[in-house]
């Protein structure tokens, strides 16, 4: 445009500077064309500029498995992507804090999802917590040993809650290591996210209610009809997994594997048709994905389980996703925490009735 505008102003001058002799210096047909073209880019530019980045939030549940402790954060550093990792702090009791542990009305030494084998392998494992820490990953709260709550009260949450603490405060000493430096500070302020085992909240307000006492600031227990932006309910910014079109016919499903594997394979391991799963699942993500990018730009968040069911073939759904979108300059991968001041700035955070 400053181009066009030099030219018109040419033109201008010579018409003033030789009055005798008018000289009148148009524009050409083409330059002309070419300037009202741009002139017409401009708005939509602009809008483009204005327009918020996609936000694309991954997050893992139970975190147990150090292979894929690495495998994740490989996957994240070369597409310069931050995850958010729900852990169960049962994967961090080695055997004297497995018979200590009692759930919410449950026997004690019991858990859902089992316990660490090996102080080598806690040891392993909080390494990989804390190097992802540093790199810029979220480590959230899975609780402890993967109950459902959804009967259980204020008090069972805190219980629970109490118990995800004290074990991560007291993880390295357990093991003999030197902890840290920081690693306190990351277990008292740090974590700031929860996400319920089975997706199964307490119905009402006490489940909010312990988080909040707990120092949590986000929650991520919930699921919604499709992608939509997070609420705030009693100062808990909760979000949901969303329903997302799947298959030959586009039937709703949520956006995490597990459900994907009930569904193509009912639960049982089917190594035989994985390529087949893993299309399946990348084209549903990736089309949840560019609905979003090409309208609202609502965050899409999809979630995993460090488990690579079927033959891995979400685990490589995903790694194709976040390849093919993570490098987008319009893109942002990012972990939850990373993800509320982005939406806070969209003013788009509402509060819940829920």
């Amino acid at each position: 445009m400053k181009k066009c505008q030099r030219d018109r102003s040419f033109a201008a001058i010579l018409s003033d500077g030789n009055r005798e002799q008018i000289v009148a210096v148009p524009m050409s047909r083409s330059l002309l064309s070419a300037c009202l073209s741009v002139s017409l880019l401009v708005p939509a530019i602009a809008q483009a500029v204005d327009r918020p980045k996609q936000l694309v939030i991954i997050s893992f549940d139970g975190a147990h498995d150090n292979a894929l402790w690495l495998k994740s954060r490989e996957m994240a550093a070369k597409n310069g992507a931050h995850f958010t990792y729900f852990l169960s702090c049962t994967f961090l009791m080695n055997e004297a804090a497995k018979k200590a542990y009692q759930a919410p009305h449950q026997k004690r030494g019991k858990s859902n999802v089992g316990f660490a084998q090996s102080d080598d392998e806690i040891r392993e494992r909080l390494g990989n917590i804390w190097h992802a820490h540093l790199e810029g990953h979220d480590i959230s709260s899975h609780a402890c040993g993967h109950f459902d709550g959804r009967l259980w009260s204020e008090a069972d949450w805190s219980a629970e809650y109490a118990t995800f603490h004290a074990t991560l405060k007291n993880a390295w000493k357990s093991v003999d290591l030197r902890e840290p430096a920081g690693w306190q500070d990351l277990v008292d302020h740090g974590i700031k996210g929860f996400r319920a085992p089975y997706l199964s909240a307490t119905a009402g307000a006490d489940m909010i209610a312990a988080e909040k006492k707990a120092g949590f600031t986000y929650d991520a227990s919930l699921v919604t009809k499709g992608p939509a932006m997070p609420v705030e309910e009693d100062g808990i910014i909760r979000f949901g997994l969303p329903l997302i079109p799947e298959g030959p016919n586009d039937k709703p499903i949520i956006g995490m594997d597990y459900n994907l594997f009930v569904r193509h394979s009912k639960g049982a391991e089917d190594t035989a048709d994985s390529a087949e799963f893993e299309d399946r699942a990348y084209a549903a993500f990736k089309e949840a994905f560019d609905k979003q990018y090409a309208g609202a730009r609502i965050p899409l968040q999809l979630g995993f389980h460090f488990v690579e069911m079927n033959g891995g073939a979400y685990w490589r759904a995903l790694d194709r996703l976040v390849s093919d979108v993570c490098h987008r300059t319009d893109v942002a991968c990012v972990s939850y925490s990373e993800a509320i001041p982005m939406i806070e700035a969209r003013g788009k955070l509402q509060t819940s009735g829920l």
